[in-house]
């Protein structure tokens, strides 16, 4: 029988462990093109996805899957500048999305959003999509939406399944291979609208590195990782926190002190989305969720570098946070 194409990337990664070794960008990028064109077989494609889900992905292999994703969309050519990348991908499960509260006031004060993500391959996480939904926000259905939102609203939510469906059909294997696959960590990254600024996420740390390492590779200009609560890009205010950054090719990292005492955090019971609305409003407070919007803000208000230093973003994020304009959420002005 003739060798299927796609076999020797899998014997690349899974001859093992003195055989066996990572792809570099220029083969990950040729496995990734038969993937995304559907020229592999199912048996093949778990194999992969497994082997490098056990092996941990590498930057080499993030870079390349990333770039043969992006030679697969057609931005628009009247698109708007995009200050902002925020990948969406975990969902929420001990607290509410908080970091939606962030964006937000991020976008009331000018700063041009696209969050991309993904949905429903964890029973019993509340989606940013759901929770976008209940707020009242349209998905955008494609780029071109996505696009005409951002100029309208400075924010667009952006489904995975908009975009690349094909990501988002894998990503949905979870249930049967019991396992989240490497297209989580490569699908963060695609950055669709090219954003100077990225804003990445781990709930493991390890994969900080990969996360900032495949950026350089893939000359993002500015991104920042760190753990985020849930895994999803939002400050766990009652934590410190080790924020890596990447600015112009050098690589840096910060320590965040926590915002409030430890013994604050309490799990949310009921994940109540129309807390949201009323919080904005000033109806209700939580010091907690408060705290966790005024963190991310800072996130990114340091990201942008339109702070000094960590102090300073958080001093910057509650002085908007105290003038928001509370009659609209996710509106324009």
């Amino acid at each position: 029988m003739t060798e299927h194409p796609f076999a020797q990337y899998i014997r690349i990664i899974g001859r093992g462990p003195n055989l066996s070794r990572p792809l570099d960008e220029e083969e990950m990028y040729a496995a990734a093109k038969l993937i995304l064109s559907g020229d592999v077989e199912p048996l093949q494609l778990g194999a992969f996805l497994c082997i490098l889900r056990l092996r941990t992905e590498v930057a080499g292999e993030g870079a390349g899957f990333v770039r043969a994703v992006r030679d697969t969309i057609q931005v628009p050519a009247n698109a708007p500048t995009v200050d902002l990348d925020w990948a969406t991908y975990s969902g929420k499960k001990r607290q509410l999305p908080w970091y939606l509260l962030a964006a937000n006031l991020l976008a009331q004060n000018g700063v041009t959003i696209c969050m991309q993500g993904t949905e429903g391959h964890t029973e019993g996480r509340l989606f940013s999509s759901q929770a976008l939904a209940q707020l009242g926000v349209p998905h955008a259905g494609s780029l071109s939406e996505a696009a005409e939102q951002i100029r309208a609203t400075n924010f667009a939510y952006l489904p995975l399944r908009n975009f690349v469906p094909r990501l988002q059909d894998i990503i949905e294997l979870k249930p049967i291979l019991g396992v989240r696959s490497p297209v989580n960590t490569f699908a963060r990254m695609i950055n669709p609208f090219n954003a100077a600024h990225e804003l990445q996420t781990v709930f493991h740390p390890a994969y900080r590195d990969v996360h900032r390492d495949t950026a350089q590779l893939l000359g993002q200009k500015h991104m920042a990782v760190f753990k985020g609560e849930g895994g999803e890009a939002e400050r766990r205010p009652h934590k410190p926190v080790v924020v890596q950054y990447l600015h112009n090719g050098e690589l840096s990292e910060e320590q965040w002190p926590p915002m409030i005492p430890d013994h604050d955090y309490e799990k949310e019971e009921v994940m109540d989305l129309s807390r949201l609305p009323n919080i904005w409003a000033g109806k209700e407070s939580d010091e907690y969720g408060i705290a966790a919007v005024i963190g991310t803000a800072a996130y990114i208000l340091r990201l942008m570098g339109r702070a000094a230093s960590p102090d300073d973003a958080i001093a910057q994020a509650q002085a908007l946070w105290d003038k928001r304009d509370t009659s609209r959420l996710f509106k324009a002005a």
